[in-house]
Order: C-alpha cells, then sequence, then structure tokens
C-alpha cells in the first residue's frame, strides 16, 4: 500500500489537500490524473445508470434548508459517539476506537461505550482516560443569508435531493411508475477522527440511484437476463454462500427482484470498472445493523489492504422519506394508480356539523372540511391543519355509511437506492489494479486500468526526438484527441523508460511513431498488460483503438495488425 500511495502522489492521482499549511485529516486532492480517472468512471456509471436503464439525472444543492433535514431525522439522529481524552485532548470516535484497542464490537450510545471503557480499562494511546462519552451530529451546519439567517446543513448524501423534488419528477415522468432518478456529487460529513486515506472522507463523492416502485410490485422486467449471474453472498447470519440472483430471490435471501437486479448491476459495473471480481461480495445487513425503515440491505465489499470495506449499499427503503417529508411539508407526494376495473366499497363517511364546528374554527373551517373528505374513520378523528393537530369532537360530525365506485387508489411510492462511494471505488480500484512485475529484465510498476477509466488512454512516442518524427506524431495526437481519444506525447528519454512511465499511471495503449512511418505510413500499437506490438496503418488508428478502448470490443487486439514483436 505504501507503494502505491508514493506513486498515487507522485503521478499525480491524490494529494493530501492543504498541504503547505500543514493539511487536514479527511480532505484529499484529486491531481490531474486522479480528477481524470474519477471522471471516466463517473461516466461508466452513467453509462449503466442513465444510458443503459434509461434513468434521469438531476443536479440539487450540496447546502440543505434544515427543515429537509428535520424531516429525513439527519438532524436527530445522524450522530456518532465521541470521546475524548483528558491529559492529551485527543478526541476519538468511540466505537472505532474501542473495536481496535480492545479488539470488541460495541453499539455506538453513549451508555455502551462508556460500560466498554470501564470493563475493558481502554485508555488513550498517551494513557490518559476518556472524558464521558458523548453524541456529535456529523453535519456541517451553516447560515443561510443574512439578517435572520436561516440555518443550512451541507447535505450528508445526495438523496434527500430526489425526494424532496418528487412531486415535479413526477410530472416529469407522466405519473407512471417505475421510475428512476441519479445524482452525482459533493456530500459531506464532519467525520470524528477520519483515517484510512480516502476510505473516510469529510468531503466525497456519491453517485446515487433512487427508483420509485409501487409497493406491491417488486418484480424487474429485466430479471431475467441477469438471474443466472453468481454471486458472493454473506447472508445476515454471516453464512458465505455462492449462488445465483434467481437462487437469491427464490429462496428469500435477497427480498425481491428489484433489488436482486441492482445487486447484479452493481457487480457489473464494478467488475467492469476495474474491481478485482475476486475480491468482491455482497454482505446483507443483519437484523440489529439495518437500518429501521429498510426490509432488506445489501453492502457491495472489497476487500484492500484496509480489510472488507463497503464500497456501495443497497437498500429497499421503503415508503420512509416520502413519508417522512409529507409530514413535515404538508404536501401531496402520492401518485394515483387507476385500477384495471372500478370497485364498489361501502365506507364509513364523515359528515361535519358545520353549525358547530364553524364558529369555533372560523378560517381553519374549508380546510378542515377538505381534510375530511377521505378522512378513513377509526373511532376517532384527529387532523393536521397547517402543522397543528385538530381533534373533533363526537358532537361535531356524524357518521354515515355510503357506497362509492372506487376508480383507484392513492399511494405512497417505496424506493430502491443504490449508493456508490465513487471515492472508495476509485482507490478499490486503483489497489486492485496495482502490480510490479518484470520486463525485459527491469522492474516496472503497472496499474491494469480498463481503457475507457484510464486517465491517459494513448501514449504518443516519437522513437527519438527528431523533427520529422515528432511532427508526425504531433499530428496523430491531434487527430487522436479531436476524435475523443485522451492521448498525450512523451518524447523524454529512451522508448523503454517512457513505456514504463505510461504503464505506472495505467495508459493501456502505446502508439510509437518510427521511421517506418515515414515510408509506408504505419505506426506500432504495444499493449500495456502482455506488452506485445501489432503494426497498422496511421490511417486505421483511429477505429482501430476506439475499438481496443471500447467496453466490450469485437475484436481481440493480434486479430488488429500483424504482431510485431
Amino acid at each position: 500500500m505504501s507503494d502505491l500511495m508514493e506513486m498515487l502522489k507522485r503521478r499525480g492521482f491524490l494529494w493530501s489537500s492543504f498541504e503547505i499549511y500543514g493539511g487536514s485529516a479527511g480532505f484529499f486532492d484529486y491531481g490531474p490524473l486522479g480528477a481524470m480517472m474519477k471522471r471516466n468512471l463517473e461516466e461508466l456509471w452513467r453509462y449503466y445508470f442513465v444510458i443503459k436503464e434509461g434513468m434521469y439525472e438531476i443536479d440539487s444543492p450540496t447546502i440543505g434548508l434544515e427543515d429537509v433535514f428535520v424531516a429525513s431525522g439527519h438532524v436527530k439522529e445522524f450522530v456518532d459517539v465521541l470521546i475524548e481524552c483528558s491529559k492529551c485532548g485527543a478526541v476519538y470516535r468511540a466505537d472505532h476506537y474501542i473495536e481496535e484497542r480492545a479488539k470488541i464490537s460495541v453499539d455506538p450510545v453513549p451508555e455502551e461505550i462508556q460500560k466498554a471503557l470501564n470493563e475493558h480499562a481502554v485508555t488513550c494511546e498517551c494513557g490518559g482516560t476518556f472524558s464521558h462519552p458523548v453524541e456529535f451530529n456529523l453535519m456541517f451546519k451553516t447560515a443561510i443569508g443574512p439578517g435572520s439567517r436561516k440555518t443550512g446543513y451541507l447535505r450528508p448524501e445526495t438523496a434527500q435531493g430526489m425526494f424532496v423534488n418528487f412531486p415535479r419528477l413526477l410530472k416529469f415522468f407522466r405519473n407512471k411508475l417505475p421510475f428512476g432518478v441519479v445524482q452525482i456529487g459533493r456530500a459531506y460529513r464532519n467525520e470524528i477522527s477520519p483515517r484510512q486515506g480516502v476510505i473516510r472522507l469529510r468531503e466525497f463523492n456519491q453517485a446515487e440511484a433512487e427508483v420509485f416502485v409501487h409497493p406491491a410490485e417488486k418484480k424487474h422486467p429485466g430479471f431475467d437476463s441477469i438471474r443466472d449471474e453468481k454471486l458472493l453472498l454473506v447472508t445476515k447470519f454471516d453464512e458465505e454462500i455462492t449462488l445465483t440472483a434467481g437462487e437469491a430471490v427464490e429462496k428469500g435471501i435477497i427480498a425481491h427482484e428489484m433489488l436482486g437486479y441492482f445487486i447484479v448491476l452493481t457487480k457489473q459495473f464494478l467488475v467492469n470498472a476495474g474491481v478485482d471480481e475476486e475480491r468482491l461480495r455482497f454482505r446483507q445487513h443483519r437484523d440489529d445493523e439495518r437500518a429501521h425503515y429498510a426490509t432488506d440491505c445489501w453492502d457491495a465489499e472489497a476487500k484492500t489492504s484496509y480489510g472488507w470495506i463497503e464500497i456501495v449499499g443497497i437498500a429497499d427503503r421503503t415508503d420512509y422519506d416520502l413519508k417522512k417529508h409529507m409530514e413535515h411539508s404538508q404536501k401531496d407526494l402520492t401518485i394515483f394508480i387507476q385500477y384495471e376495473k372500478p370497485m364498489k366499497v361501502r365506507r364509513k363517511k364523515i359528515i361535519p356539523k358545520m353549525n358547530i364546528i364553524g364558529p369555533q374554527f372560523k378560517d381553519k373551517v374549508r380546510e378542515i372540511v377538505k381534510a375530511l373528505e377521505n378522512y378513513e374513520f377509526n373511532g376517532k378523528v384527529s387532523i393536521n391543519i397547517g402543522g397543528e393537530k385538530i381533534t373533533l369532537s363526537e358532537d361535531m360530525y356524524e357518521i354515515k355509511e355510503v357506497e362509492e365506485e372506487i376508480t383507484g387508489e392513492r399511494i405512497i411510492p417505496h424506493v430502491i437506492e443504490p449508493s456508490f462511494g465513487i471515492d472508495r471505488i476509485f482507490y478499490t480500484i486503483l489497489e486492485h489494479s496495482f502490480d510490479e512485475d518484470e520486463v525485459d529484465g527491469e522492474k516496472r510498476n503497472v496499474l491494469h486500468l480498463p481503457g475507457y477509466v484510464a486517465p491517459i488512454q494513448v501514449g504518443v512516442l516519437p522513437l527519438l526526438s527528431k523533427k520529422e518524427l515528432m511532427d508526425v506524431a504531433k499530428d496523430i495526437n491531434t487527430n487522436l484527441r479531436i476524435n475523443g481519444i485522451l492521448a498525450e506525447i512523451d518524447e523524454s528519454g529512451s522508448i523503454g523508460r517512457r513505456y514504463r512511465r505510461f504503464d505506472e499511471i495505467g495508459t493501456p495503449f502505446c502508439v510509437t511513431v518510427d521511421y517506418d512511418t515515414l515510408r509506408n505510413n504505419t505506426v506500432t500499437i504495444r499493449e500495456r498488460d502482455t506488452t506485445r506490438q501489432i503494426r497498422v496503418p496511421v490511417d486505421d488508428l483511429v477505429v482501430d483503438l476506439k475499438e481496443l478502448l471500447s467496453l466490450k470490443p469485437e475484436k481481440a487486439f493480434e486479430e488488429l495488425g500483424e504482431i510485431v514483436r
């Protein structure tokens, strides 16, 4: 890992933020190559979820009103427990620190933390004792505007922007379920003591999809196309098994087809992005670990030098989010589902006595009457008007049984959410791709990155730094870039050393311009992983390289030209 991190800093993938001022834990900068690779990774994700799945992308603010996060539960519940050393002042996230020092797991609540500190005599690394554990909200708080200064928070996830836009999105999708919406962007969590490099950041990149579905219809039309895909699963009982997606759904291990489909889609994206399939598994949340609003939740986990780390979460969030925003905003976040045939039903209807409620509630009467139109009577009448709970006494209404023809019903959709941690996936790909081997008697570092993820796709190398070769190399480089291939010229040093430089940053192909190029207008293409070389006409270069760099190339490398080495 130290060799990899040294290389990533040296070659411009990742840098510690604010380095000239001493840095700050939990922040990293993407250098020129890192920023390009991250962008390529995001574009591959868009291919899977926007192009392939037909979802649409939105872009909402990274700052949210306090009301949004009160409704979502983040203001109250989004907390970790911290402990502070009374001797040196060091602050730690309590459950992680105890797990490292005492090798036990502990529930992240102050009482359980204090109990573990006492029973296992956990002290600070300096030998000091800890203060009483306290809860710490992980959101960054800010003020919006002057004067009254509304309270706002930097968003801890991108999801809420999609939930609060649900009424607009529903109209955009012509009031039909299911539909999916995605968002890629920054999120912020004020981690207590971030460690492990880019694995735990205070500012990070997320790619999330929210798929709105009918609560009773969680089958996926594309499930049959992926049902035979094998998955390494760790169930909620810690049983490790390999099953096909179809078997896992049929056995009830994965709750339904929708979850099964997105687990497989996640696997396909990760493997094609460069995550090693042999070091990838899907772990189901235990019953005592799963969020209270989720019926089933799975984490895609990758094995790295940090151990198994979560890189994607795939959850059925039920109707929790929309229901909470309905309660707090007093806006209708339901959808009307038309029945195939109308149904006749008998129900108890509440008829308000206007001569009684009129004088008592005055300007609220109209809203009360409207709220009672479809009120389901359950022995008492309590309604919410403008955030105020109003209970009507029995003398204020009468109950009549009526027969009505029902053409449909209003429902609150459920949400299936695949949530991707781009930074963690980025690091996992680099670690899984990094290798040290020997070529022509020389040691080399190499990143075995897929061509569509690699930051530089093609290196253009004049054999010698002669004007006649350089002129042709510049023309080739310009033509490749015009045609959407990110190429870069390198003329410094021996040809072997230049190959090694491109191998180290994951460039899959190098084009060499030599004196045969001047004679017959051909160049060599060198493949990074095998170091084989083929000779092709310059006129075919763009088409051949695009083929080699595609997600599913139709021709193998050796089919495109004569192997010369």
